[in-house]
This record gives structure tokens, C-alpha cells and sequence, in this order.
């Protein structure tokens, strides 16, 4: 799936600057982060609706939909694929899991005040952020508490 994204990326990146009036990205582009996030918002939505209703093939059509706005929006902010990666690993080694936990869970970390990010920043391998902290085993939440894996 990192590939896929990576690939969605830099199709928005490449598309960013073309002309609003047959792209668009380029339109979302001029039309600004405010505009992004309410697609991804939207997006997000029409997920869920098709959730409900059971409807697994529109769950796929708009989660499409969802990962190019998000792709967008990224792009927009400085943000790359690989930023999220690197917070998907960071929760997994503090926290033994992939999943979302609540926020006071998470350590926070110092982000930099200007909006400028480098295009990319090096992914720090499995097992090595933190220190001493090896990878935790995966486990999955039930009635809000962590299961350890035996």
C-alpha cells in the first residue's frame, strides 16, 4: 500500500501546477487547504454512509476518493506518505500498536514552527527509534483496555 501512495503523491505533486481548467488537483490546489480538508471531510463521509448501508463496493470507490484528497491535502501541507508511516511506527514501538489510542496515550513530540517541511525526511528503521525500545508485540483494544499478546 506505501507504494501505491507513494505513487498517488507524486501524481498530486506532478499535477499541482497544470491548468486548474483540466486538472483537478490543480483546482484544488488554487483553491487552497480550507477547500482540501472539507473533501476529505466529505469524502470521509460518503465512506461512512456506504459503510452503513452495506455497501462494500462504494466503501472501495470512496475510500479511493478519500486517499486522493488526502494525498492533496498532504501535499498542500508539507506532509509526505512517509511522515505518516513514521507515526504509524512511532505508536507501534511506544505503544505496541498500529491503532489509534487516545491522544493522552501518545507522547508528544516538539513539531517545528515554520510551515516548511523538507520534501523528505529518512525513515528510521523498525527497532531503532527510541533508543533501547525494541518493537512491542501488536495487540488489539477491547472495552478500552490493551490486550497483551502471550
Amino acid at each position: 500500500m506505501s507504494d501505491s501512495l507513494d505513487r498517488l503523491y507524486q501524481a498530486v505533486l506532478a499535477a499541482r501546477d497544470r491548468d486548474p481548467a483540466v486538472s483537478r488537483t490543480a483546482k484544488l490546489f488554487r483553491q487552497g487547504p480550507s477547500k482540501m480538508a472539507r473533501k476529505v471531510a466529505e469524502e470521509a463521509m460518503e465512506v461512512v454512509i456506504d459503510a452503513v448501508s452495506d455497501k462494500a463496493d462504494g466503501v472501495v470507490r470512496e475510500s479511493a476518493d478519500l486517499l486522493y484528497n488526502l494525498a492533496v491535502l498532504w501535499a498542500a501541507m508539507g506532509v509526505t506518505p512517509a511522515d505518516v508511516w513514521r507515526e504509524m511506527d512511532r505508536r507501534e514501538v511506544m505503544l505496541g500498536i498500529a491503532e489509534k489510542l487516545p491522544k493522552e496515550k501518545l507522547p508528544k513530540e516538539k513539531s517545528p514552527k515554520s510551515a516548511t517541511r523538507p520534501a523528505s525526511k529518512p525513515v528510521t528503521p523498525p527497532g531503532k527509534a527510541y533508543g533501547a525500545l525494541a518493537r512491542r508485540p501488536i495487540v488489539a483494544r477491547e472495552g478500552g483496555q490493551l490486550l497483551k499478546r502471550r
